[in-house]
């Protein structure tokens, strides 16, 4: 078993709270030092209150599939003989009330575009084998309620 850390810091600065009009900016700050801005999406808290130009959590789930879901893909490429040249994902997450009525991720498409370089290029069996193995293996995919659909371009 692995721990993975997270800090996620707000701070007020001195902004009115009880209105409900305070910024809900912070940052994500990561064990190698990355720190991501973060914030509610705009659609679930209008601007100026959310920044449309942070990451919302919606968005970070949505790319944690989809990247594990790579990793994932590029490993068990590698592991095939296979040269991976580019890996585009252009995955989607809808949100709405799932079937307890709660508001959820209730589904995520991943949509991988990938470019092979070398003589060994993989069949449309052998694609879909790497992506039915890395979609399976992804313990990101594994770890939430949302119907993780895999639809290679």
């Amino acid at each position: 078993m692995s721990e993975h850390i997270a800090t996620v810091e707000w701070s007020r600065d001195g902004q009115p709270f009880s209105d409900n009009q305070y910024s809900r900016a912070h940052d994500w700050r990561f064990d190698g030092g990355a720190v991501v801005r973060g914030s509610s999406a705009p659609t679930s808290v209008p601007e100026p209150m959310s920044d449309p130009a942070a990451v919302d959590p919606e968005e970070a789930l949505v790319a944690a599939v989809s990247s594990c879901h790579m990793l994932f893909f590029l490993a068990f490429a590698r592991k095939d003989g296979l040269v991976v040249d580019r890996y585009r994902d252009d995955a989607v997450g809808l949100l709405g009330r799932d079937e307890r009525g709660r508001m959820s991720i209730t589904a995520l498409t991943l949509r991988p575009q990938v470019s092979f370089a070398g003589a060994a290029r993989p069949d449309a069996a052998a694609l879909d084998d790497l992506h039915h193995r890395a979609h399976e293996a992804c313990y990101i995919a594994n770890s939430i309620r949302a119907e993780v659909a895999v639809e290679p371009r």
